[in-house]
C-alpha cells in the first residue's frame, strides 16, 4: 500500500516509528507536513496539492494532528477521505474527541463512568458550580489544554473560585471537576487499536504533582488492568468513533472513570513501557481494514 503519515515533523518518535514499521510490512511511506498540504475543493475532482505536486495514488491516511492544528488537519484529513483514501481515525472521530467537553457528553450518554464534571458561563453560577462536582478539593480544566497544561487542582473553595474567576476574566472555557483522591496521582493510559487493548500502562505523578502525564515528569510502569477497565476503554474508544485512541482512566471507589480519550497518542511511553510493537499492530490494523471509499462519513463528518 501507498500510506500517507499526516505529521508536523518527520523526526518526532511516533511518525518515524510508524514508517519504520510501513517499511518493514513492505508498504510506501509518505510523510506529509499537514500545514504545507492545501485543497482543491472541486466537486468533480477534489484534490491535495503538496509542496507543488497533487497527492495521488494514496491507500491510506495516518492522522498525527497536534492539538494545535487540530482544525486545518482535519480539513486536511476531510479532504483525503472525499478523494477515497481510508484514514486510521476519521476526521469528524477526532474533531470529537478534541472538544473535552462534548467528547465527554457523549461519553455520558453511553453510561460510561466519569469523573463528576461541570460547565458554566456565568460568575455568579461558580459557588453552585463548585458544590455541583462535590466541593474542594476539586480539579479546573481549560478546554483547549494538552499534556497537562491548563490543568490546575485547587485545594479550597475560595481558591476555586479565585481560579474559575480568573479563566472566565480571560474568556477562557473551563471544565470543573471532582478530584479522585483514591488514584493517588495515577492514571491508566489503554492503548485501544480497534475493538482490542492492545497495551496498558501505568502512568504515576512525581511527588507533589497531581498530573500524570509523562510529559509533566510522571513516569511509567506495567499494569493488569481489569476486564471492566478494558470494556470500558474500548466502549469509550467505539463511542467516539476512533480505530485507534488513547484511553485515559482513573480508578475509583466506584470503577473506572474516563478521564480523556486521545485521537493522537503517543507511541514512546507506551512501546518502550510494554515493549510491545504498537506501530507494527497499526500498520496490521491498516492491512486489514483500508479497502477504498469505506469510511463511514466519506467527509461529510
Amino acid at each position: 500500500m501507498k500510506i500517507a503519515v499526516l505529521s508536523r515533523n518527520p523526526r518526532l518518535y511516533s511518525t518515524r516509528r510508524l514508517v519504520e514499521a510501513g517499511h518493514q510490512r513492505g508498504h510506501e511511506m509518505v510523510v506529509i507536513d499537514t500545514l504545507r498540504a492545501y485543497m482543491n475543493i472541486a466537486s468533480h475532482k477534489p484534490q491535495i496539492h503538496y509542496r507543488g505536486r497533487p497527492l495521488e495514488g494514496f491507500d491510506a491516511v495516518i492522522p498525527r494532528i497536534g492539538a494545535s492544528v487540530t482544525f486545518y488537519g482535519c480539513a486536511v484529513l476531510r479532504q483525503f477521505e472525499m478523494m477515497g483514501v481510508f484514514p486510521l481515525n476519521e476526521s469528524v472521530a477526532i474533531t470529537r474527541s478534541r472538544d473535552k467537553l462534548r467528547s465527554l457528553q457523549l461519553l455520558s450518554r453511553k453510561g460510561i463512568g466519569l469523573p463528576v464534571t461541570g460547565f458554566a458561563h456565568s460568575p455568579d453560577d461558580v459557588p453552585d458550580l463548585i458544590q455541583m462536582v462535590g466541593g474542594a478539593p476539586l480539579v479546573i480544566k481549560v478546554l483547549e489544554g494538552t499534556q497537562g497544561i491548563g490543568v490546575v487542582l485547587c485545594e479550597t473553595e475560595k481558591a476555586a473560585e479565585s481560579v474559575i474567576e480568573a479563566f472566565m476574566g480571560l474568556k477562557q472555557d473551563i471544565m470543573v471537576q471532582e478530584y479522585i483522591k483514591e488514584a493517588g496521582g495515577a492514571d491508566i493510559r489503554c492503548f485501544v487499536v480497534g475493538d482490542k487493548v492492545i497495551a496498558a500502562m501505568k502512568r504515576q505523578a512525581k511527588p507533589g504533582e497531581f498530573r500524570s502525564n509523562l510529559h509533566r515528569g510522571g513516569s511509567a510502569s506495567l499494569i493488569k488492568i481489569t476486564p471492566e477497565e478494558r470494556m470500558t476503554a474500548i466502549r469509550a474508544a467505539k463511542v467516539m468513533g476512533l480505530s485507534v485512541a488513547g484511553v485515559d482512566i482513573l480508578r475509583s471507589h466506584h470503577g473506572p472513570l474516563v478521564m480523556e480519550v486521545n485521537s493522537s497518542p503517543g507511541l514512546e511511553g507506551i512501546e518502550t513501557t510494554t515493549g510491545k510493537d504498537v506501530a507494527g499492530i497499526i500498520i496490521q490494523h491498516l492491512e486489514k481494514y483500508a479497502c477504498p471509499n469505506s469510511t463511514r462519513t466519506r467527509g461529510k463528518g
